[in-house]
């Protein structure tokens, strides 16, 4: 066996090249989804996937890390062991599911739903269900969106057995209870913490439900019981519908959201400039109707891909994504390579989601919007009670996520689609469509493309309530506080995954996370 710093040396000089390749490849399938880019895509990948795979390296890199080494080192060894392990299965299936995820991904890409004999995009969707009072054209608009769903649900199902061969080949019980091992999560804990949650916000959200459900059937000439999803503003209610919170969308009809972002990033010492630089910010035919951040080469060459229109939606997604970016451009580059990236996906969610609740923040509305200080006065209390519930809403929305997709793991051929309403249902009280029989759970892109990602969003949030109140207490609050951006950048950007995700939480917050402060937040 050699010593653990050749071996971590030679690791990075075959895998650092092809993760460059890979990540260059996916953006270039995100940005146009061609044939062409989604089969250079997947030959990016899979030379990606095949070093990974290697038997030699996994054994030496086992033996090494069994045998202790100096700190970093030895978690430099256990992150290039959490990253081999899941690829230790037979090519035939790994380059299956390479192939596949490249599939579905580009379907997603291309798809278009048809409304009236028109194609519309996401944001065409979106306007349809916040604007119109036709229950007609809202019920046609919702139900297009489904139809991606039908597209690659078969592929969706075969995906998760084919993760579960793997994981299974590999000593667990399916891909889920591998895919948190390798994240350094516990089942268990993570189930608590969704079954504390739900506990903090059943109450509270039935109580919100209710009133916002009685606002919609005043709007819709309805009794609440005729309330379908349609009714709502989301095709998934992940989001606040403005009936059940506050309309601030005069003060994003006209914004420039990038300037915002860019001003917003200024006010804390960390420029966006070079970010911004190499970004795709806007719609256009081909190209992925999501959102997400890349670091390409993990020195310096981050991008944000989104599709921005005038809206706070775009405006929220906007800061989300850039506090991602920020993330990785800021972590040290001194560090060693494998460990140059974020702690955990849980904390870059959390800085994520730290940066997107700004949008109803009374001090970046005036500092940064520029909106009239009488104005955001008079709304403040609705701005309180706004912030409140998208909380609400995004957390019952996540115990739909996660749990479905545990089932998904244990019985990927089970009756997903009438679980996925039952589950709708209980967490979000939302009624399903009468006699509906669809794959409507498959139409969320998560759960082919990004797979057992979703509960880093509910611990993000929890992460990011945390941070908040770390920043009220050391630096006076975010918004354009300079040294609020030093600390950030110090404690948590700065030591990217040298540290386990749970010490840097501890770290940079004073304690474990929790959900007190998230109580404390529904609480106000």
């Amino acid at each position: 066996m050699g010593d653990p710093a050749s071996i971590l040396a030679r690791a990075e000089e075959t895998l650092r090249p092809l993760h460059l390749a890979a990540s260059q490849a996916w953006w270039d399938s995100s940005t146009a989804a061609t044939e062409e880019h989604e089969r250079q895509r997947v030959a990016a990948e899979l030379a990606l996937s095949d070093a990974l795979a290697e038997p030699d390296l996994f054994r030496e890199v086992s033996a090494a890390r069994e045998n202790g080494a100096e700190s970093l080192v030895r978690r430099e060894l256990e992150l290039l062991y959490q990253g081999l392990l899941s690829n230790q299965v037979p090519e035939e299936i790994r380059h299956r599911i390479v192939q596949l995820e490249a599939s579905v991904d580009s379907r997603f890409s291309q798809h278009r739903a048809i409304v009236g004999g028109r194609q519309l995009d996401d944001n065409e969707i979106r306007r349809v269900l916040r604007e119109s009072d036709d229950p007609a054209e809202r019920r046609e608009a919702w139900e297009g969106s489904k139809t991606v769903g039908a597209a690659v649900a078969d592929d969706v199902r075969q995906l998760a057995r084919l993760r579960n061969e793997a994981a299974r080949g590999l000593g667990y019980r399916d891909w889920f209870a591998l895919a948190l091992a390798t994240m350094e999560m516990d089942e268990n804990r993570l189930f608590q913490t969704l079954d504390e949650c739900d506990t903090l916000t059943a109450g509270p959200f039935a109580r919100w439900k209710a009133e916002t459900d009685a606002a919609l059937a005043r709007r819709f000439g309805c009794g609440v019981d005729e309330l379908r999803p349609w009714h709502y503003e989301d095709v998934f209610f992940q989001e606040v519908p403005v009936t059940g919170s506050v309309d601030t969308s005069e003060a994003f009809a006209d914004t420039d959201v990038v300037a915002l972002a860019r001003k917003t990033f200024d006010g804390l010492g960390l420029p966006t400039a070079t970010i911004l630089d190499r970004s795709d910010l806007f719609p256009r035919d081909g190209k992925s109707q999501h959102a997400f951040c890349i670091d390409i080469d993990r020195e310096g060459d981050v991008r944000v891909l989104c599709n921005i229109e005038p809206s706070e939606r775009w405006m929220e997604t906007m800061l989300h994504e850039f506090g991602h970016a920020t993330y990785d451009r800021e972590c040290d580059r001194t560090l060693p390579w494998l460990v140059r990236t974020a702690s955990h996906p849980l904390t870059t969610e959390g800085i994520a989601m730290l940066f997107g609740r700004l949008t109803r923040d009374p001090t970046w509305l005036t500092e940064v919007a520029g909106v009239d200080r009488a104005d955001v006065a008079a709304l403040r209390p609705d701005l309180v009670a706004a912030r409140r519930a998208g909380l609400l809403v995004f957390a019952r929305w996540v115990l739909v996520m996660t749990t479905f997709e545990r089932r998904l793991y244990a019985d990927p051929d089970g009756d997903l689609d009438a679980f996925w309403w039952d589950l709708v249902e209980r967490y979000q009280r939302v009624r399903r469509p009468d006699g509906r029989q669809a794959p409507d759970w498959a139409a969320k892109i998560h759960l082919a493309a990004a797979p057992v990602y979703y509960q880093n969003y509910l611990y993000g949030e929890l992460f990011a309530s945390q941070l908040d109140a770390t920043l009220a207490t050391r630096t006076g609050g975010l918004v354009d506080r300079p040294e609020a951006g030093a600390l950030l950048a110090r404690e948590v950007f700065g030591p990217g995954t040298s540290l386990r995700w749970d010490e840097l939480v501890a770290r940079a917050t004073g304690g474990p996370l929790s959900a007190a402060h998230l109580a404390r937040q529904l609480a106000a």
